[in-house]
């Protein structure tokens, strides 16, 4: 029955339906808690996809997007603006791997979208290697690498370039004939979020950037997910000591405002021509400002180290009813469930607990945000301890 048509009282949706949604309703939020019409909450262990970084509400946060949109809501890449420069500057320098130029757009796949185009036009490949259970987005090229998309949902008739899927478990060897000289780029979450909080083998991603750097080819970390401090680490590449030509960022990058970002390495800013990329909404005033602040805060409230310890705790103590076992890092985790996760997912919701489910059937995702503290892991293992194993 359609809008038209309805006899109800409820208002008519005009919204696509184009999306599963839980059986919740809030009215706001704070902290780390979501708010009911009937007045109770809900721990938010899932973050609206790992993108409330510091939860809801926080002051500074508040602050700095109120200011900045008093001062100049929006304003073209076309004028120069400080709160821009200074927005990339904090993000090179908290990056910390020579990543130190920025180009700002709006979402994870627009910044995949433009790393890949920097990687095609740098070497002139025609032949982009990617993960299986990787997501990279779902435009034309990010979605051309997104593990599944050609059987599910990738509506372009042609990619853009040809696409070859490897496992985690490639080795050295058998990369030295993979990545050859129509390899434009290897693009690679090095924790993989959808797939269910997958973390890639060190030794892995060693041997593509070796692979990369003797080919010439492009090495791409997705950080979308993983990145900006969701691992207890600057990006994940800061963890794991591998350091890519470009890093794609965004969800936890503004704490809830939409913004993205791709750091290149300095043998790769040279081909960033005049012209060679473009956004119209993409390094705005609110966006860059709220950059800065939440790196700032980031820094200045210990939170990375608060990841580590609230990831900790609950690899450590939520090993309880349905949970056999953990992987991913930081709070990128996967809980492993002995039965279907969306089951765990549903009794821990009518418990008022919030948390997300995979691609992996059996694994429960957790991507809570950084200002998580000791007593609402407690309140997840009291929750997990009810359920049926």
């Amino acid at each position: 029955m359609n809008a038209a048509t309805t006899t109800s009282n409820a208002p008519a949706d005009h919204l696509a339906p184009v999306y599963a949604q839980f059986p919740l309703q809030i009215t706001d939020a704070r902290g780390v808690f979501l708010h009911k019409p009937d007045g109770g909450k809900v721990l938010d262990l899932y973050g609206g996809h790992a993108v409330a970084a510091l939860g809801y509400g926080h002051p500074r946060w508040v602050e700095a997007l109120t200011e900045q949109a008093k001062s100049l809501c929006f304003q073209s890449n076309a004028v120069a603006l400080d709160v821009r420069r200074r927005a990339a500057t904090r993000l090179a320098n908290f990056c910390g791997l020579g990543l130190d130029t920025v180009f700002f757009v709006n979402s994870g796949a627009e910044a995949n979208e433009n790393a890949l185009k920097l990687a095609c036009k740098m070497t002139g490949g025609t032949q982009v290697i990617a993960v299986e259970g990787s997501f990279h987005g779902r435009t034309a090229a990010a979605g051309a690498v997104t593990w599944g998309a050609d059987k599910k949902w990738y509506g372009f008739p042609n990619t853009p370039f040809e696409v070859k899927f490897i496992k985690p478990t490639t080795t050295a060897a058998e990369l030295s004939t993979l990545i050859n000289d129509q390899t434009a780029a290897v693009i690679v979450e090095p924790v993989q979020g959808v797939a269910g909080a997958v973390d890639m083998p060190k030794e892995f991603l060693q041997a593509l950037r070796f692979r990369c750097s003797e080919n010439g080819s492009v090495l791409i970390f997705d950080e979308v997910q993983c990145g900006f401090g969701r691992t207890g680490h600057p990006f994940a590449a800061n963890m794991y000591e591998v350091t890519p030509d470009i890093i794609t960022t965004a969800k936890a990058l503004g704490g809830g405002f939409p913004v993205s970002a791709m750091l290149v390495a300095d043998h790769v800013a040279p081909y960033l021509k005049m012209d060679s990329l473009g956004t119209t909404f993409g390094g705005g005033p609110m966006a860059c400002a709220i950059v800065e602040t939440v790196v700032d805060i980031i820094e200045s409230e210990g939170l990375l180290k608060n990841v580590q310890q609230r990831s900790a705790e609950i690899r450590q103590n939520c090993m309880v009813g349905p949970v056999i076992g953990s992987q991913g890092a930081g709070l990128l985790l996967g809980l492993r469930t002995s039965r279907p996760a969306k089951d765990v997912q549903a009794e821990l919701l009518k418990l008022d607990i919030l948390t997300g489910t995979s691609a992996d059937p059996n694994v429960l995702r957790i991507l809570a945000p950084f200002v998580l503290e000791s007593e609402h892991v407690e309140l997840l293992r009291t929750a997990l301890a009810r359920l049926p194993k």
